[in-house]
């Protein structure tokens, strides 16, 4: 949680606030691909990468 915390710190103190919309959509994609990694939808989702 402190990696978090961190974080914000570092994005408020060097006004870096337009990489909040690359982390997040990186992290909902890592999660929808470690969700789906049994699923059978998996191979729909892994070719479009």
């Amino acid at each position: 949680m402190s990696f978090i915390v961190e974080l914000w710190q570092f994005l408020r103190v060097r006004k870096k606030f337009w990489l909040l919309p690359i982390i997040l959509s990186m992290l909902l994609l890592g999660g929808l691909l470690v969700l789906a990694q049994g699923s059978a939808i998996a191979p729909f989702i892994y070719t479009l990468f």
